[in-house]
């Protein structure tokens, strides 16, 4: 199973899964334009996509979706309360309604959709199951958009092989940075964000020693930078012996290495 992200951030989201030259998107918070440009940097074809699957309504998940979907006729997963809550594909034929926890077999995948708290209709994340290059199963999960470490993502931190994981803001920088006291509050309330100490603690706490790598995902332009997202997350999971696995992290505009599991 191969997976990298096109794109990570509050200005667009998109995750690509694959094998054997087929594959599969989580959100399409880009524009269809980028997103070609993003697979065809990869060496992949958006023709060769068999689903989009959309985490909630946000237009930073859902932004290029109608136009890709449409184009390349590719079907758009999400739960029936997402689909209903904003204008994500024109073309009706192609929304296939999910539920929250759900298992969905897709090409050579299995999808799973898990609950997770965030201010949305009905908030999903995605764990994509598939064959590593040992020939066993493997499980990459990208988890982002997760306003706490609920029992549910804390489950799946723990089967991962590999992970995209939020580590949004830093709070020093939230504290003293630009936003409006509200916006603030709400990515601090547990309907928001996590911030890179709460990614840190996660994965030092539930995930297990299979675990093989760690991308920090969906960083604030405003309140973090990837240097110190970094430098936070590794100071905690050092502390985890049995732990010798990628640490990288997302950047907005660019897309990250593709990954072999």
């Amino acid at each position: 199973m191969e997976i990298f992200a096109l794109a990570s951030g509050s200005s667009g989201n998109c995750f690509y899964a694959g094998e054997k030259k087929k594959g599969i998107l989580i959100d399409a918070g880009i524009s269809a334009k980028r997103i070609c440009e993003g697979l065809d940097s990869a060496g992949r074809s958006a023709s060769d996509i068999l689903g989009i699957f959309i985490t909630h309504e946000h237009i930073d998940h859902i932004r290029g979706a109608d136009v890709f979907a449409r184009k390349f006729n590719v079907p758009v997963y999400a739960t029936e309360k997402t689909l209903n809550s904003a204008f994500i594909c024109s073309n009706h034929s192609l929304l296939k309604p999910i539920e929250r926890k759900d298992s969905i077999r897709i090409g050579r995948f299995t999808v799973e959709s898990f609950p997770k708290f965030h201010s949305a209709a009905d908030p999903v994340s995605f764990t994509v199951i598939g064959n590593g290059k040992d020939g066993k199963k493997k499980r990459a999960g990208i988890i982002t958009d997760i306003g706490r470490a609920c029992p549910s993502v804390c489950s799946e931190v723990k089967d991962s092989d590999f992970l995209f994981i939020e580590s949004n803001y830093d709070p020093k920088m939230l504290e003293e940075g630009p936003y409006h006291p509200w916006h603030k509050a709400w990515i601090q309330s547990g309907e928001g964000h996590i911030s890179n100490n709460q990614a840190g603690l996660c994965v030092l706490e539930h995930s297990s020693h299979k675990l093989k790598g760690v991308i920090l995902s969906h960083l604030s332009g405003t309140n973090n930078f990837p240097e110190l997202a970094l430098k936070t997350f590794k100071s905690l999971v050092r502390e985890r012996t049995d732990f010798r696995g990628i640490i990288d992290v997302s950047r907005r505009g660019l897309p990250t290495d593709m990954f072999r599991l």
